[in-house]
C-alpha cells in the first residue's frame, strides 16, 4: 500500500507561501515602521497598489492605454466622501468600513457610463477618447461646486458613530489596517480575475483581436467588461483615499494623477501581475520622500523613466524575473560583477546629472541667497564654470563608461541565455 501523502488537487504550495507572506507583510509593517509618517506612507502604498493594479487590467492585460484612469478613482473618492458626510449627518446608516465599497460602486457606475463610449475603439483612438473624458470631468469638477466643492474640495470626518470594540478609525494605525484588509482582498480578487475565462480572453484581445473576432467573441464587449471591473477597483482605491485623507479636491481627477498611474505601472512592470504592486510602492516613495529631498523631483522622475524605457522597457518586475530565471540555473555568478559596475556607474551618472539640475534650480529659485549650494555633502557654486564643467564631465564620462560596460555585459548575458536554452531544450530521441 502506497503511504505517500499527495497534495490535494489544485493545491499550490508556492502560491500559499506567497499569499501568506503578503498578508504577513501587511500585518507587521506598522509594527516595524511605527512613526506617523511611516504609517501614513504605508496607507498610501496600499491605496496606490489597488489603483495601479486596476489600471493594469486595462494596460497590461488588455493592451488599452488609458489617459483618464484617475476619473474613476477620483469620482469614487467624491461619492465616498458624500456618503461619509451623509453618515455623519444621520441621513445614511452605513458603517465607515463599507465606505470604500461606495467608491467602488461609483467607479463601476461611471466606468459603465463612460466605458460604453470609450471601448468602442481600440489603440490610439481609445487613448484619445479617455484623455477627452478626463479633461471633461476635470472641467466639470471646477464648474459644479455643489458636488465637487470647487477649488476647496469636499472634506469630512471619518470618526462616525459608536466605537466597535474600540475601533473608531480615528488613529492612523486603525485606518491602515482597514486599508490593508481591502488591499489584500482586492489584490486577491484581481489576481483571480486573471485566471478567469474573461481574463484569458482579454489577453487574447490584447495580442490578436482579429483572431478573437474570428472565433466568435465580441472584442468590444470584452474590453467593456474589463473596463467596468477596472473602474470598480479604482473606485475602491478612491474610497480608501477618502478615509485616509478626509478631503477630496479636483486634483484627484486631474491629468497628473492619471499620468502617475501610467508612469508607475510601467516602471513597476505592466507585463507581470506583481509589477504594479512595485509601481504603487515607488509612486508613494517618489511623491512623499523624493519630493521632500528636492524641488526638482519631477524632473528626476522623468529622467528615471527615460532611463528605464531605454534600458529596461519591461520595468522592474521584468528585471527581477529575468534574473530569477538565471539564478535558478546557477548562472547569476557570471553577472554580479557587471551588475555592481553598472550600478556604480549609474549612480555616478545620476549624481552628475543631479548636480546640473540642482544648480539650474538654485539659480532660478534661490538666486537671492547666493550662488553656493550644498549637494550630497559637496559645496557647489552655480556661479562659476568649474562646478558646471565638473558636473558635466562626471555625467558624460559615467554615461560613456556605462554604455561600454553595458555592451560587454550584453555579450555575457546572451551567452548565459544560450546555456539556459540548451539546458531546457528537449533532448533528441527523448
Amino acid at each position: 500500500m502506497n503511504s505517500t501523502v499527495r497534495p490535494a488537487p489544485g493545491f499550490n504550495l508556492n502560491r500559499w507561501i506567497i499569499w501568506s507572506s503578503f498578508a504577513l507583510l501587511l500585518a507587521v509593517s506598522p509594527l516595524v515602521f511605527t512613526s506617523n509618517l511611516s504609517i501614513t506612507m504605508l496607507s498610501q502604498m496600499g491605496i496606490a497598489i489597488i489603483a495601479c493594479l486596476s489600471y493594469n487590467i486595462l494596460l497590461g492585460q488588455g493592451g488599452m492605454l488609458s489617459f483618464g484612469h484617475a476619473v474613476y478613482t477620483g469620482l469614487g473618492s467624491y461619492m465616498a466622501m458624500h456618503a461619509l458626510n451623509a453618515a455623519s449627518g444621520g441621513q445614511m446608516n452605513i458603517p465607515v468600513s463599507l465606505i470604500p465599497l461606495v467608491g467602488g460602486v461609483a467607479g463601476l457606475f461611471f466606468a459603465m457610463l463612460f466605458g460604453y463610449v470609450t471601448t468602442k475603439k481600440a489603440g490610439t483612438p481609445f487613448a484619445m477618447i479617455t484623455l477627452g473624458m478626463a479633461e471633461l470631468v476635470f472641467a466639470m469638477s471646477l464648474m459644479f461646486s455643489e458636488f465637487f466643492g470647487g477649488e476647496a474640495g469636499v472634506s469630512g470626518n471619518r470618526v462616525v458613530g459608536e466605537a466597535f470594540f474600540g475601533i473608531t478609525f480615528g488613529p492612523p494605525r486603525q485606518v491602515y489596517y482597514l486599508i490593508a484588509v481591502y488591499t489584500f482582498v482586492c489584490v486577491g480578487l484581481m489576481y483571480a480575475f486573471t485566471r478567469t475565462p474573461l481574463g484569458r480572453i482579454l489577453n487574447a484581445v490584447r495580442d490578436n483581436p482579429e483572431r478573437v473576432e474570428f472565433i466568435g467573441y465580441n472584442t468590444q464587449k470584452v474590453r467593456y467588461l474589463a473596463f467596468m471591473i477596472a473602474g470598480f477597483f479604482a473606485g475602491v482605491a478612491g474610497g480608501l483615499a477618502t478615509l485616509n485623507f478626509e478631503i477630496v479636491t479636483a486634483e484627484v481627477v486631474g491629468a497628473a494623477r492619471s499620468g502617475a498611474y501610467l508612469l508607475f505601472t510601467f516602471l513597476g512592470g505592466a507585463t507581470f501581475f506583481f509589477g504594479p504592486i512595485i509601481g504603487g510602492v515607488l509612486m508613494v516613495l517618489a511623491s512623499v520622500l523624493l519630493s521632500e529631498l528636492t524641488k526638482a523631483w519631477l524632473l528626476y522622475l522623468g529622467l528615471i523613466f527615460l532611463f528605464m524605457v531605454m534600458y529596461a522597457p519591461g520595468g522592474v518586475a521584468s528585471l527581477i524575473m529575468m534574473n530569477v530565471r538565471v539564478a535558478a540555473h546557477g548562472l547569476l555568478g557570471r553577472l554580479w560583477s557587471s551588475y555592481l559596475v553598472l550600478g556604480v556607474l549609474g549612480l555616478l551618472m545620476l549624481a552628475g546629472a543631479g548636480a546640473l539640475v540642482e544648480m539650474m534650480y538654485h539659480l532660478q529659485l534661490n538666486a537671492g541667497t547666493g550662488t553656493g549650494l550644498n549637494y550630497l555633502g559637496l559645496q557647489l557654486d552655480a556661479g562659476t564654470a568649474a562646478s558646471w564643467i565638473a558636473s558635466t564631465a562626471v555625467t558624460l564620462v559615467a554615461l560613456g563608461l556605462f554604455e561600454w560596460v553595458r555592451r560587454r555585459f550584453l555579450k555575457v548575458w546572451n551567452e548565459v541565455q544560450v546555456i539556459i536554452e540548451q539546458r531546457t531544450a528537449p533532448k533528441e530521441g527523448a
